[in-house]
């Protein structure tokens, strides 16, 4: 007997799981590596881009409203700890990278949170 393939929203959460671990590796090593000397402004957009992308799979791969509101919020706790632990490995802890931080994490979960909110309104 054979099962119904998995749907594409199910398709698409497990693609975000699988792509978050590796994800959350480069953030994590880039946080607390050495420092690359980017130009201010590349450096914030380096965090909003990295942000972004860890909150956009784990909405994808959460898919329900309030697990992405705790992912949201955890990412965020996660990234002012890792600013905080960069003074002890001889980086400077930047609170402005905190707040490019939190915005790429907001920017990545809206659009799911919200397409979340309208399919939940529609189907029911």
């Amino acid at each position: 007997m054979t099962q119904p393939a998995p749907s594409r929203s199910r398709r698409l959460a497990y693609a975000a799981a699988v792509l978050f671990l590796p994800a959350w590796a480069g953030v994590f090593g880039g946080e607390l590596g050495g420092a690359g000397g980017e130009p201010l402004i590349w450096d914030k957009a380096l965090h909003f881009i990295a942000y972004f992308v860890l909150s956009a799979l784990a909405a994808m791969a959460l898919q329900d409203k309030r697990r992405v509101l705790w992912a949201v919020l955890g990412l965020i706790a996660m990234g002012a700890a890792l600013e905080l632990l960069q003074g002890a490995v001889g980086r400077d802890c930047s609170g402005w990278d905190e707040i490019a931080n939190t915005f790429g994490v907001v920017a990545g979960a809206l659009p799911v949170w919200v397409a979340l909110l309208v399919a939940r309104k529609s189907s029911g």
